[in-house]
This record gives structure tokens, C-alpha cells and sequence, in this order.
């Protein structure tokens, strides 16, 4: 028998690509998938690309995640919680909600509504120091898809003194399935090919988060829905304190991160390439007119974004080479 994982929520998008991961790993055995409206099903009735992974949905409730050595909470924003409470305390929990990132609880309020559950170890180990934390902790909350696209592309320049933290312009692009697999109106394939939508323009939730992860003191964030399933694109711009190489500063950050590539000289991230993967794609440049730093970033919302970060996150809390189970490339085409 390997380490025992169970999923909670595993019928959505997120949950799903977590089951594909868990099931690829060396070292998981997958013990249960909970769901809501539905349990009892199987799972290929809901994720029929998992053909051959012999498993029915139980209920989300702790006495069917109790066994397991670590949990994964792939459950909408505000639900986590009260679950990992009722959790024995022996068991490791990785958190890919929202419920545990925030520090300041008047940003939960903000943000989110409702009261601020705590704060739990925050779960990017690309951040400096992060990995040991990780490693020590028994539970972690992983990142927010555009969170951490922006985050990678723009924290060791912060760090480095190589920008202002403030006036930070971030412009990026989203699939659809960042949006959960609920049936919305605006998300039907009717409305949303041949079509790029802003949303939550000026108040997205996930600018407290950037704000904490990165030390930026102001940001102006625009997300946009995009017609792809997967996938995002992020546009990150900030000014510069002096003459730094903001392409060297990313290179040195990430010279021994296995998931972050800094591209060649002149080579653009773009999402295709980081589809299927758990790896980010940066270039670096500085704006010929304005002066601004830009950064572009490419990940896969249920890669990097996602699953694969709440793995990269367990493997670091149970031991695991950092990589287990993990794919480093994308599929193509």
C-alpha cells in the first residue's frame, strides 16, 4: 500500500484533474472521491477520461475522508472549512479553496463575505522559504489560479527592489473551466466563442491574495473569460526602479525551480504550451515607450493553477521529491 489520499469535491474540474494526477502518482493510492449531487454515481459517468479508474462518488462528509492519510478539499470558496475542522488531526490537508490563503480577515470580509476561517501555510513553494514551510505543515492552502500566475511572474522583481510595489497593472485571460463545471448562462459555448468578456473588473477576489504573495501595495487587476477550456495567460506590468534586467532577476529566481521556465530571449509564453502540465512560462521585457516592466506569464488554471500545485504542495508535505506524479511538459498539439 502507498500514502492514502482521498478528494473531496473530485467531480468538478479541478477534482477531476486531481483524480488524473492521483492515479498517475508512484507513491498515492486513491481511496476516495466525495461529491454532492453526485454521489453514488461513478466516477467515469461525470469524468469519462478517467476510463478504468473503478470508483463511485461517496458523500462529502469526514467519516469517508477520516482514513485517509491526506485529504485534498476541492470544494467551492467558503465550504473547506468546517470540513478540515471535522477532520482527525493526524491527517494532512491541501486546501484549494479560498478559506485559508488570506491573512487579513478584513480582506475575507472584503472579498468573500463571512467570517475569516484562519490562516493555514500558504502553498506556493516558489516563494523564498516557502518549501520548508510547506514541508513542516500539516496544512496548507494552495493558491488561486490567477494568483499564482501573477505571482510567479512578479514577486522576486518586488523582492529584488527591481519595481515599485506600487501601481501594478495586471491584465489576464482565463479559460472557461476556471469558472467551475456549475452550469452558468454566460459560460455556454454559444456565448462564449468568438467572444473575450472582463468580469469582476476592479474587485476580484483574488487581489488580496496577489497583494500578500507578491508585497505589492497596489494593483489594478483585470481578468477576462477567453474561449478555451483551459488555460491562462497572464499580462503583469510594473515600473521599474532603476536599470535592472527584470528577464536576469526571473532567471536567478527560479534557477532551481522545476515547474517556473524563464524562456529564451524573444520567445512568448502561450497557454497551449503549459496545457496538461504543472509548469509556468515566463518572458520578461521593458516597454520601449513607457518604460514599464512587463512580465507575461502562462500557466494551466487546472495545472499550476490548481491540481497540480496541490500535489506539488502534498509532495513536499509527505517527503516526496517535489516532482512525483507530476508532468513537466505540455501536450501538444
Amino acid at each position: 500500500m502507498g500514502i492514502r489520499v482521498a478528494v473531496a469535491g473530485a467531480s468538478g474540474y479541478a477534482g477531476g484533474e486531481l483524480l488524473r494526477l492521483i492515479a498517475g502518482h508512484p507513491e498515492f493510492d486513491l481511496v476516495a472521491a466525495t461529491a454532492h449531487s453526485q454521489a453514488g454515481q461513478p466516477v467515469t459517468a461525470v469524468h469519462p477520461q478517467l476510463a478504468g479508474l473503478d470508483l463511485v462518488f461517496g458523500p462529502t462528509d469526514p467519516a469517508a475522508l477520516a482514513d485517509a492519510d491526506l485529504v485534498f478539499l476541492a470544494l467551492p470558496h467558503g465550504q473547506s472549512a468546517a470540513l478540515a475542522a471535522a477532520l482527525p488531526e493526524p491527517v494532512r490537508v491541501v486546501d484549494l479553496g479560498a478559506d485559508h490563503r488570506l491573512t487579513d480577515a478584513d480582506a475575507w470580509a472584503r472579498y468573500y463575505g463571512g467570517p475569516h476561517a484562519g490562516t493555514w501555510t500558504y502553498g506556493l513553494p516558489e516563494l523564498p522559504g516557502q518549501r520548508a514551510a510547506i514541508a513542516a505543515a500539516t496544512r496548507v492552502a494552495s493558491t488561486g489560479c490567477y494568483a499564482v500566475a501573477t505571482t510567479l511572474a512578479l514577486a522576486p522583481l518586488i523582492a529584488a527592489g527591481a519595481v515599485f510595489p506600487a501601481d501594478v497593472v495586471v491584465v489576464a485571460a482565463s479559460g472557461t473551466s476556471g469558472a467551475g463545471r456549475a452550469a452558468k448562462a454566460h459560460l455556454l459555448g454559444s456565448e462564449v466563442m468568438g467572444d473575450l468578456s472582463p468580469y469582476k473588473v476592479g474587485a476580484h477576489q483574488h487581489v488580496p491574495e496577489i497583494k500578500q504573495a507578491t508585497g505589492a501595495t497596489s494593483l489594478s487587476f483585470t481578468p477576462v473569460l477567453a474561449p478555451m477550456p483551459r488555460g491562462i495567460l497572464a499580462t503583469v506590468t510594473a515600473v521599474p526602479t532603476g536599470d535592472a534586467d527584470p528577464r536576469e532577476v526571473l532567471a536567478q529566481a527560479y534557477a532551481d525551480a522545476p515547474f517556473v521556465h524563464v524562456l529564451p530571449e524573444g520567445v512568448w509564453p502561450h497557454t497551449a504550451a503549459t496545457a496538461g502540465a504543472n509548469s509556468c512560462h515566463l518572458q520578461a521585457a521593458v516597454d520601449v515607450d513607457s518604460g514599464r516592466v512587463i512580465v507575461v506569464s502562462a500557466i494551466d488554471n487546472l495545472g499550476k493553477g490548481a491540481a497540480g500545485q496541490a500535489v506539488q504542495n502534498a509532495n513536499l508535505m509527505l517527503g516526496l521529491p517535489e516532482t512525483a506524479g507530476l508532468p513537466v511538459f505540455g501536450v501538444a498539439p
